[in-house]
């Protein structure tokens, strides 16, 4: 991956998280002689699930012949993986392409292309090539295959019993031998499982006749709704740390948000098979992978559209939890992005029933106003959140939770408001993040009145109250952390000084939580990243604590 120099904008950025940041170099191993391979750097921008989109390209371009390289300047093809949920996201998103047009223009680099793919492209495809035409080519979120061709590379010939001709997962279900560490079964191996046609969910299929996938006004945007989903035979590539990985079980998203305009970008929900998921688990775990993390738009949904429902509840992420946590040598495993009316008491008990399953509930709330989550198209109250909240912390002893708000949503009150402080004060959230609205062209709040508009000075002065109140909250909790011993998972010198390291518990997720910064390495003399080591805590902050190492 490459480390572009302009530093990314993180004005709505989930405080206390990690912003959208390249990706670390991917881990390579040592390739056989090959002629003229081009060099090929990536830059990944946004969440862990464009993140996966990018790991699947570089396994892609590396099987057909391409050369990953972390430095642009020796890269002849660099590639940016957009995003464009919000505003900021979107700026950096330009940003990152600009700073790669002047290692191919004016640095006087190897780049002799330069590709755009993502969420970016699917909003903005036309315009991107209109207004920047030093980018060579576009891939969209559904297409992640036309990096070969964009990248002017061939894909390696399909195996008989793969999808006919045309399909989006021609090259994804190939076994092709690759020279880098991927995501398939055994290399000498020439099975190939077809991949079955996606399903819908019924919702999914109200919502698109509600015209909520619609794309007409969107410059450039291709017609079809992606149907991409990979399986456990794409080509793939860490760049994850060693002992980590995302597995992304299902695509697309049909809940009727009026701010978002993920299901225009990405598509109607689509379940991954449970054998599939399961299979890349095991292969993950083969190569040394400890710590697995599920992610999705809605991982709660997972399954509705593949029937795995039982008296009309919803049971195939149990189920999926259940399969995994069998799996030896799986140490933590966690899944992100819960819908809150999805959080059933069969999925806390199987949180609580398994060990390695995290304690970790993340649930993006969005609002506790009911008022402002009707207009959200939400729904949900306060009262209603509490007694979830309730539910899980009796149903899963030691659980922390994790959410997310939205502050000056169009017509939020300062009533509105203060209900939500209020819960936020009542309902003690382990780790919160606050996000400045956006207002998005294609979300259905867009077109809300004028003046239900809340100024941005407004909004602004908002989040920045919630957020020293969710810091007060949370430097309470935190120092009651203090004398507990735990599992540790390093992952090597801290970001902020070189004089301590860092790493996360069970209940810290990759990237957007509070760090174990450690200090005292006990009986060692050096500590190894991606290992698991029993530690004290020793001292708390706002967000992070201070550990030694025990054993």
């Amino acid at each position: 991956m490459l480390d572009p120099s302009s530093e990314p904008s993180t004005d709505s950025v989930e405080p206390h998280s990690a912003p959208p940041r390249p990706l670390a170099p991917p881990r390579l191993l040592a390739p056989p002689a090959r002629a003229a391979r081009p060099t090929i750097g990536f830059v990944s921008l946004g969440c862990p699930k464009n993140l996966v989109d990018s790991e699947v390209m570089m396994g892609l371009l590396d099987r057909a012949g391409g050369e990953l390289t972390a430095r642009a300047e020796d890269a002849e093809i660099l590639v940016v993986n957009t995003c464009s949920f919000i505003d900021s996201a979107k700026q950096e998103s330009v940003n990152t392409i600009l700073e790669m047009v002047r290692h191919k223009v004016a640095n006087g680099g190897k780049a002799r292309r330069l590709i755009v793919a993502g969420c970016l492209v699917e909003r903005y495809r036309d315009e991107i090539r209109r207004n920047i035409p030093e980018v060579d080519a576009v891939v969209g979120t559904g297409e992640l295959e036309a990096i070969l061709e964009a990248a002017g590379l061939s894909a390696p010939v399909v195996p008989v019993g793969s999808n006919s001709p045309g399909s989006p997962f021609n090259i994804l279900v190939s076994r092709a031998a690759s020279s880098v560490h991927q995501h398939s079964l055994p290399l000498d191996s020439t099975e190939v499982a077809p991949q079955l046609a996606p399903h819908f969910r019924p919702e999914g299929d109200l919502r698109e006749r509600q015209g909520r996938f619609s794309r007409e006004k969107w410059d450039g945007a291709t017609a079809a709704l992606p149907e991409y989903l990979y399986t456990e035979f794409t080509p793939r590539i860490l760049t994850t740390p060693k002992s980590s990985a995302y597995i992304k079980i299902a695509e697309g998203c049909d809940h009727p948000c009026s701010f978002c305009i993920i299901p225009q970008l990405r598509g109607k929900f689509r379940s991954r098979r449970l054998e599939s998921i399961v299979a890349e688990a095991e292969n993950l775990i083969a190569q040394g992978v400890r710590e697995i993390t599920l992610i999705g738009q809605d991982t709660t949904c997972y399954g509705e559209d593949l029937g795995l429902v039982r008296d009309g509840e919803p049971v195939g992420l149990s189920a999926l939890l259940e399969s995994l946590a069998m799996l030896p040598g799986l140490k933590w495993l966690r899944f992100l992005y819960a819908y809150p009316n999805k959080v059933t008491t069969r999925l806390l008990e199987t949180m609580a029933r398994h060990e390695n399953i995290a304690k970790y509930l993340d649930v993006p709330l969005q609002h506790a106003s009911p008022s402002v989550l009707k207009r959200m198209k939400r729904g949900g109250t306060a009262e209603v959140f509490l007694r979830l909240i309730e539910k899980a912390r009796a149903t899963v002893p030691g659980i922390v939770l994790r959410t997310s708000f939205i502050v000056g949503f169009p017509g939020e009150t300062d009533e509105d408001f203060r209900q939500l402080c209020d819960f936020v004060a009542a309902a003690k959230i382990d780790w919160l993040g606050v996000f400045s609205y956006s207002d998005e062209e294609g979300a259905a709040a867009f077109g809300l009145d004028a003046e239900l508009k809340v100024p941005k000075r407004t909004i602004e002065a908002r989040r920045r109250r919630l957020m020293r109140l969710q810091q007060k909250i949370s430097a309470k909790a935190k120092a009651e952390w203090v004398g507990r011993e735990v599992d540790v998972l390093v992952e090597g010198e801290s970001d902020e000084t070189e004089l301590l390291w860092q790493g996360r518990t069970a209940l810290h997720a990759p990237e957007i939580d509070g760090k174990v910064l450690i200090n005292d390495f006990g009986p060692h003399e050096t500590l190894v990243p991606g290992t698991f080591y029993r530690a004290e805590i020793t001292e708390s902050h706002e967000y992070d604590v201070v550990a030694r190492i025990l054993e």
